[in-house]
């Protein structure tokens, strides 16, 4: 069954008197449970990409499904329980709110849901990444390694069905990316949750179920079970 599914989509920005196409006619469905890399060069288009397929951003022309409930022109209002309840979202700069503790900013989203087992959960996913001391913590007393941990559990604490995440990695340092990544492939098989994950780093690449090479804004190349094709 397939998860998402991006129809035909094009991105454009309009710049003064100038027109820039960032995503050209872009076709792709992404599988429940499948684990896809986009890879591609800065500017490629990928972190637009993840913000179509995501709801977050709107295309200028094309069609986006989640589940096979066209998302493309549904309001914001409606989108925000669907993508708190669905989706989980991991980008390399953290996002935590300044003025909240670790745990406080791992409850945000359950809390959103009115779950009375938010503290709980929140408590167990910050032992599980080895920060079940710092939950008292504001942000600016964590490390960047810290940070993004605590970043991670806030995505996962609704139990998403479909993770974005964004060079996760990319600003940390070899062991704490590790740590990251383990747990997004951890959560990813235990949950069979749909893992879909923007990176530079070819050894994460060759975990995935599939990779697609974004170029000026095209998908130029599909890599499935180490048979490559060119788009």
């Amino acid at each position: 069954m397939n998860i998402i599914e991006a129809e035909n989509v094009t991105k454009t920005y309009t710049i003064g008197d100038r027109q820039i196409s960032v995503l050209d006619n872009i076709s792709l469905v992404v599988s429940t449970a499948e684990f896809l890399v986009v890879e591609g060069s800065s500017g490629s288009g990928k972190t637009t990409l993840l913000s179509l397929l995501s709801g977050l951003d709107k295309p200028t022309t094309g069609r986006v499904f989640i589940e096979e409930t066209d998302i493309t022109d549904t309001s914001e209002d409606d989108l925000a329980p669907l993508r708190n309840e669905m989706i989980g979202f991991v980008f390399q700069a953290f996002h935590l709110v300044p003025s909240l503790t670790a745990v406080e900013n791992v409850m945000f989203p359950a809390e959103l849901r009115h779950d009375p087992q938010a503290f709980e959960k929140a408590q167990n996913l910050l032992g599980r990444v080895g920060l079940d001391r710092r939950g008292t913590n504001f942000p600016h007393q964590l490390s960047g390694g810290e940070m993004q941990r605590v970043a991670m559990c806030r995505a996962l604490i609704n139990n998403p069905k479909i993770i974005f995440a964004d060079e996760p990695t990319g600003n940390l340092d070899s062991e704490n990316g590790k740590a990251i990544l383990d747990l997004l492939l951890e959560f990813h098989r235990e949950r069979q949750s749909t893992l879909v994950l923007v990176t530079h780093n070819a050894e994460i690449a060759r975990m995935a179920d599939r990779m697609i090479v974004l170029h000026d804004g095209r998908i130029i190349q599909e890599v499935r079970d180490d048979h490559q094709r060119t788009a």
